[in-house]
């Protein structure tokens, strides 16, 4: 069975630092573009961070670029989102998704695999 699993959310203060995994089962991802997408209680789902295939590409929201890294590990079969200097408004439930694409992919409908999320909730 073909699936992604996220990890590693969890509480944690403003200022505070967490790193996301997306691990895929049945398949490798060495072909499949990622994208990381949150959504908050009460909003539209966004995308927060993209990366090719390779790796060599990346690209991240406005709301989040200088804070937060993407990087993947394809031995791993594994993509990481390090999310430094989180605020309040980080709150939300990560997802990540896997598209067979090799280049970045911003459109959530094209995506082939997700995953059923992780809870991220920053608060004092």
């Amino acid at each position: 069975q073909k699936q992604l699993v996220e990890s590693g959310g969890g509480l944690v203060q403003p200022g505070g630092s967490l790193r996301l995994s997306c691990t895929a089962s049945g398949f490798t991802l060495d072909y499949y573009s990622v994208g990381w997408f949150r959504q908050a209680p009460g909003k539209e789902r966004e995308g927060v961070s993209y990366i090719s295939s390779s790796g060599d590409a990346a690209n991240y929201a406005d709301s989040v670029q200088g804070r937060f890294t993407i990087s993947r590990d394809n031995a791993k079969n594994t993509v990481y989102l390090q999310m430094n200097n989180l605020k309040p408004e980080d709150t939300a439930l990560y997802y990540c998704a896997a598209a067979n694409v090799l280049h970045i992919l911003f459109t959530p409908d094209e995506y082939d695999y997700w995953g059923r999320g992780t809870q991220v909730t920053v608060s004092s």
